[in-house]
């Protein structure tokens, strides 16, 4: 049984056109724009599920709890007639209270650590990067538990979609490379494999930050 995971980073959002961090409290959803490239991906992802036929299995979305990743799973949930589940686990950076809202150019010049990288925080009071790996990766592989031989499409950032490469390309918590991931783009894996299974299992890489 052919399980496949796709995930969606978010349309355009304000908070990205107001160079904030956009936590829980200072998201402010999506733009005009971003409204209009989630309707694209929907239909987008609603054709190639037709073309699949029943290859697809059972569709299930998901969004991380952030109302720029809701409001993008939305259009999506309404085109496969299901209802969108929000999981924390798939949100981006957890950042502290006193962080959210800030401008981002003073996340280093203001609050930033010297020495933060993998396994320190870059700002007072965040996860690590490997510790954002970490749980993204729980998510990731406890969603592709749940609907083994069936779609689920993952709504999110360009942070857990960096972290899908660390959670089914096994790459260790540090990669000497950034992935560049547009709005409202499509990553997609699959695997034949039980996705749970010890060794890990062997997961392809369909596409990649592929437009809508």
């Amino acid at each position: 049984m052919r399980t496949r995971l796709i995930l969606v980073r978010h349309g355009e959002s304000h908070h990205m056109l107001d160079g904030i961090v956009g936590g829980p409290r200072s998201c402010r959803g999506l733009t005009d724009r971003g409204r209009t490239q989630a309707a694209t991906v929907a239909r987008r992802l609603a054709a190639d599920a037709a073309a699949l036929g029943d290859a697809v299995g059972e569709v299930a979305v998901y969004s991380s709890t952030l109302p720029r990743a809701i409001e993008t799973a939305a259009p999506i949930a309404d085109a496969f007639d299901v209802v969108a589940t929000a999981d924390c686990g798939l949100c981006t950076w957890h950042y502290p209270p006193h962080l959210d809202g800030i401008p981002k150019a003073e996340l280093d010049t203001r609050y930033g650590i010297p020495g933060g990288g993998v396994f320190r925080p870059f700002q007072v009071g965040t996860e690590t990067w490997a510790e954002l790996v970490t749980r993204v990766s729980r998510s990731i592989v406890d969603i592709a538990d749940r609907h083994r031989g069936g779609t689920a499409v993952l709504v999110a950032h360009t942070e857990t979609i960096n972290a899908s490469f660390h959670a089914l390309g096994l790459l260790s918590p540090y990669i000497p490379f950034d992935l560049m991931v547009d709005d409202a783009s499509i990553t997609e894996w699959c695997t034949d494999d039980d996705p749970t299974r010890m060794p890990p299992p062997r997961w392809t890489l369909v596409r990649f930050n592929a437009p809508a």
